[in-house]
């Protein structure tokens, strides 16, 4: 299945749904993640994603979730259709929950999500709260409550399997624009909790439209547009030499004493190497 998001309206209700299983997949294996960190970081990206998606051209959304579980920070950062991230420490373990999934909660433990909205002709806003449960859909349920007054339902999921292979990725953020009456949000309540988990949809092949006819079974549904989402991330080497540009004077001449100097890219894990020459030609534009 292709990596889609769908939007759509429902009787004053906003509901989004996305599909990342190949970009979840592409990240995990990019950053080397063991089951817990591929969980950790699917989730954070989709959630990242789906706030992108409530924004206009060109803003820009950053997650992240700082606790003190082995995981460390979760970082994702999303712009329109393309996401990044990367986990701290993308080797942790911790053991399974009791039914057997995943403990991604004690994996990123206690602390507080961070959102920052990076704005068109506005400083960046960011607010936070303390982590609900360290699970990310609930975390970004609380925050959007308590941070932003904006009351929502966030679900996320990645299925990974024995070997470590992610094999389904999603989510849906569903939240009520003004006028929403009470009758539909007690029946999107009540059709939340009738949905399986999204990745047991993901799993059988249902697309993110099929899933928010689920969810808005019912009511007035109107399918507004469906887009391809991908891992992209925004680093490249014109980009990290002019970054070493904006470095002081002394700081480039210690690294211009090395044959070659590297950069390294957390989003993407990607290294640069710049020669000894390319180092000077920047000490020397000083």
């Amino acid at each position: 299945m292709q990596d889609v998001l769908t939007k759509a309206t429902a009787d004053g209700v906003r509901i989004y749904a996305l599909c990342t299983t190949n970009l979840v997949r592409e990240a995990a294996k990019k950053h080397g993640c063991s089951h817990l960190a591929s969980a950790a970081l699917g989730r954070a990206m989709n959630g990242a994603l789906l706030l992108a998606a409530t924004m206009k051209d060109g803003e820009r959304i950053s997650l992240r979730l700082k606790g003190d579980g082995p995981l460390g920070d979760v970082v994702a950062d999303a712009e329109g259709t393309d996401v990044r991230g990367y986990v701290e420490n993308p080797d942790a373990f911790v053991p399974l929950r009791e039914d057997g999934k995943l403990n991604v909660g004690a994996g990123i433990g206690q602390g507080n999500i961070i959102v920052t909205r990076y704005l068109q002709n506005a400083e960046p806003f960011t607010g936070y709260c303390e982590l609900a449960d360290g699970e990310i859909a609930s975390d970004l349920t609380k925050y959007l409550y308590v941070s932003e007054q904006t009351p929502s339902s966030v679900a996320l999921g990645v299925l990974v399997n024995k070997e470590g292979e992610v094999e389904a990725a999603g989510g849906f953020f569903i939240q009520a624009m003004p006028g929403a009456s009470d009758e539909v949000l007690a029946k999107l309540e009540e059709n939340v909790n009738k949905t399986p988990y999204i990745t047991q949809l993901l799993e059988i092949g249902f697309t993110p439209e099929r899933i928010i006819g689920i969810l808005g079974r019912d009511l007035d549904v109107d399918i507004k547009e469906t887009v391809p989402v991908h891992f992209k991330c925004r680093c490249s080497r014109e980009s990290i030499l002019a970054a070493l540009g904006r470095l002081d004077k002394a700081s480039l001449a210690e690294l211009a004493q090395d044959e070659v100097t590297e950069a390294h890219c957390q989003f993407c894990n990607s290294t640069y190497t710049f020669e000894q020459k390319e180092i000077q030609g920047l000490l020397e534009q000083k």
